[in-house]
């Protein structure tokens, strides 16, 4: 006999179903090109279970862009952890590769570079950063100031122009992305005393 899903169960299959829906579109259309239609559609709910879980458009694309940013940390973080024991500039050179090879997911760039920064206020764009471990990058930054292993720089600017560099090296056409790479390294290896 098959059990019967609670109503925490059914909740959030109906979000996970709203997020994957959204995130697929958003990636193919853009933000602007996607209508919530489009999206209960894809889902498979109502445009009630679409109002009860969200409050709109916005806060459904804000959802999607935390999920987005908490894959791509879980990424660079797992690269930087595994580069970690052969030194903290091995560590930032893994992490920003790690960054840049995991914007490469199918519509990633679309949603996190191009949408999120044009859709949602700046604060709201920072708070979602913060919470799904963009400090990562200003630890690695602060561990290899520690281990004076780069010079001693302002830990969050260098981790906030690092992050510039490697959203910059994302949004590149993919013939190009060998010389990023090559060239996040050189700036990285330079940042030693």
């Amino acid at each position: 006999m098959q059990q019967r899903k609670t109503q925490a169960e059914r909740r959030a299959e109906t979000q996970r179903a709203l997020v994957s829906a959204a995130r697929q579109l958003f990636a193919d259309k853009g933000y602007a090109d996607t209508g919530t239609p489009e999206i209960v559609a894809l889902a498979g709910v109502t445009r009630g279970a679409l109002y009860h879980h969200f409050a709109d458009k916005l806060a459904l694309f804000a959802a999607v862009v935390g999920q987005e940013q908490l894959m791509l940390a879980m990424e660079s973080n797992a690269a930087a952890a595994g580069a970690d024991d052969t030194g903290p500039v091995k560590a930032l050179v893994a992490y920003g590769e790690a960054c840049v090879a995991a914007m490469q997911a199918p519509g990633r760039r679309q949603i996190l570079l191009i949408d999120a920064p044009a859709v949602l206020r700046q604060e709201t764009l920072k708070a979602l950063q913060a919470a799904r471990g963009s400090s990562a990058l200003t630890g690695l930054v602060r561990g290899a100031i520690a281990a004076k292993a780069i010079r001693d720089l302002p830990a969050e600017t260098l981790a906030a122009l690092l992050q510039a560099l490697f959203d910059r090296a994302a949004q590149a056409a993919p013939e190009a992305l060998t010389d990023y790479r090559k060239t996040i390294k050189a700036l990285i290896r330079g940042l030693k005393d």
